[in-house]
């Protein structure tokens, strides 16, 4: 028996508010996506199954980079992107071997980590010096970053590693924009074969869902974009970060056996 109409509906519903928070806040699809359907599914099957709606909406925004400009940031992030590469196949090779509750804790601290960061609750001591010292434009410094996001990026879906660099690389914010779509679509395909090759897709019925998943997604990118100019920067950040504090809390809870 498949799944039922109303989990079918439940998924969709969970891909379109992903959506509208990327299109509202600029940010966060793969991390509310992944994280809220890794509270109700296993989290190595949220992860695969979010790549294909993630390719799409960063498909959409890497469209509006010039061939001239894909050559160029190209070029530039090279180290990055290919040591994000290694990175994130290494990521999706741990992936399978985790237990889901270490798993879900694990999410669950990323996510709230990241809320707490965003919020600037949390001082990490000697953050700032290491950004200072890492988040420079060198051949050492972008394998070293892309390595470890690509890592976390392949297991989490999460690379707040690589747009908090390329954030520090002084790019308009169109250019930034794109590039981080460029940087993350390539990922990505990569990540769809990889995911193949290591049996990470539970079935081919999983892999058509999200690929169908991609529609919504799309969809709900396009419905945020239009809410972003009726709502102010606090009110779109008290919403995004509000959403991901109860998904992080639920992850937390569903790994340590509480719900």
């Amino acid at each position: 028996m498949g799944p039922s109409p109303v989990f079918v509906a439940g998924i969709a519903a969970v891909v379109l508010v992903a959506g509208a928070v990327n299109g509202l806040a600029g940010f966060g699809f793969a991390l509310v996506g992944t994280m809220a359907l890794a509270s109700v599914v296993d989290p190595a099957t949220a992860v695969v199954f979010m790549i294909l709606p993630v390719m799409a909406v960063n498909l959409s925004l890497a469209r509006d980079l010039s061939a001239d400009q894909l050559r160029t940031c190209g070029r530039r992030f090279g180290p990055l992107v290919a040591a994000a590469l290694v990175g994130a196949v290494a990521g999706m090779a741990v992936l399978q071997r985790l237990p889901q509750a270490p798993l879900k804790l694990g999410l669950g601290l990323v996510t709230l980590a990241f809320v707490a960061t965003a919020q600037r609750a949390v001082t990490v001591p000697g953050l700032a010096a290491t950004r200072d010292r890492c988040f420079v434009e060198t051949g050492p410094a972008m394998t070293g970053v892309g390595a470890v996001s690509g890592l976390l990026f392949g297991g989490t879906n999460v690379g707040v590693q690589v747009v908090a660099y390329l954030r520090s690389c002084d790019l308009s914010h169109g250019l930034f924009v794109g590039v981080v779509a460029m940087v993350f679509l390539g990922l990505n395909g990569v990540r769809v074969a990889a995911a193949g090759a290591l049996g990470l897709y539970p079935g081919l019925d999983v892999v058509a869902a999200s690929a169908v998943a991609a529609v919504p997604a799309v969809a709900g990118v396009a419905v945020g974009k239009r809410l972003r100019f009726r709502a102010s920067e606090a009110h779109r950040r008290a919403v995004v970060l509000g959403l991901q504090t109860v998904i992080g809390v639920r992850l937390l809870l569903a790994g340590a056996g509480v719900a």
